[in-house]
């Protein structure tokens, strides 16, 4: 005959769930997770037309997880806990080798919208010469350290796809990132973004198809500013053991640029924000986090070639390689660009060229993409 629980067993379980209830109802909530680098979920709008669709709870169950009491150290349990009962895969992440943690990457859902802004994008533009650079995230290029039996779409015949459909100049990196994987880290650990070698490699593959002749990599200095980075996939699963990464980049002789960002109206002559390696969001050191619009001149450059970058975060530490060929720079996310992104281009004579930066893993979720035309 089975034992039953005792009431103290009992009356513990309740005690918990009355604890956590209470938290949830009267510890602060808060509006972002410096920690997971997102806003959280705020409490859904009540009425009858989002309780009829669904909305209301779906949205709700949404909000009670990014607030729930104590959510880190559960995330810590349950990855331990997944790790113990062998599994590979936690919240969407694969536990890999040599201590990667690489995001799955699901069959995309908006190819075809993709392809028709991209194409309204070179139809719209009227002289400046286009060009994309579509980035493959680890998934692909680590694929090798992942669990044998990770299944995840390809990237890149999803690049192949949308590159066959445009008409500009493509950049293919793919290639380039998989031949230079032994060299040095491409990607981070602990976070979704590719490393400053990474850019490097893609800048000069975009370098070839432009014909500019990119700076060697003895032009530089490799400087790590930081060893302390655990990015956004440590926030998935907060595993306390699995280190952290380094940020490094690639010093060169101080150019003259004036940057200037449009929406604060503040200057400065870097490009870096030093004040973020003190706080989670590292990666944000790389042109100072988020930002509309953002114009780079570089005074020091016989150049007179002005560029438009449309991008994602994937393009904020690929800049410091483009300011050298180009006097102008302006960088635009259309996440928080309202404006009509062709029309800026159009009206801006002085515009030569348009690169169009995005990784993979995001573009087919990225709430800019049907605003960049």
């Amino acid at each position: 005959m089975k034992k039953q629980p005792s009431s103290f067993v009992w009356i513990a379980v309740l005690a918990c769930i009355l604890l956590l209830s209470a938290g949830l109802l009267l510890l602060p909530k808060k509006e972002y997770s410096e920690q997971e680098n997102r806003y959280l979920e705020q409490f859904p709008k009540l009425t009858l037309e989002t309780i009829k669709d669904g909305s209301f709870m779906q949205d709700f169950e949404t909000y009670l997880c990014d607030h729930f009491p104590l959510r880190n150290a559960f995330m810590t349990v349950r990855t331990w806990y997944e790790r113990l009962t062998g599994k590979n895969q936690v919240n969407g992440i694969y536990l890999c080798k040599d201590g990667y943690f690489i995001e799955e990457y699901a069959p995309p859902q908006n190819t075809e919208q993709i392809i028709s802004v991209f194409t309204r994008l070179e139809q719209k533009i009227e002289r400046a010469d286009v060009a994309f650079l579509l980035v493959p995230t680890a998934v692909t290029v680590y694929a090798d350290k992942l669990p044998a039996n990770a299944k995840n779409a390809s990237q890149t015949e999803e690049i192949s796809r949308i590159y066959q459909a445009l008409a500009s100049d493509t950049v293919d990196v793919t290639r380039a990132l998989l031949e230079k994987k032994e060299e040095q880290q491409l990607y981070y650990r602990l976070d979704h973004h590719w490393t400053t070698y990474g850019a490097y490699v893609a800048y000069v593959e975009y370098c070839k198809v432009k014909g500019l002749t990119p700076l060697a990599m003895e032009q530089f200095q490799q400087v790590a500013v930081s060893e302390e980075f655990q990015g956004t996939i440590y926030s998935k699963l907060n595993d306390l053991l699995a280190g952290k990464d380094t940020i490094t980049v690639f010093a060169q002789e101080d150019s003259r640029l004036t940057v200037n960002y449009m929406d604060t109206k503040e200057k400065t002559d870097t490009l870096y924000a030093p004040a973020y390696l003190e706080t989670k969001d590292k990666y944000s050191y790389f042109l100072n986090n988020i930002h509309p619009m953002i114009e780079i001149t570089n005074e020091d450059t016989d150049s007179e070639e002005v560029l438009v970058l449309i991008k994602d975060s994937y393009a904020n530490c690929i800049v410091p390689f483009l300011v050298n060929h180009y006097r102008k720079i302006y960088v635009v996310d259309t996440r928080y660009y309202k404006s009509s992104v062709s029309a800026f281009i159009n009206d801006n004579a002085e515009v030569t060229d348009v690169l169009v930066l995005y990784n993979m893993n995001t573009i087919d979720a990225d709430l800019g993409i049907g605003g960049i035309y």
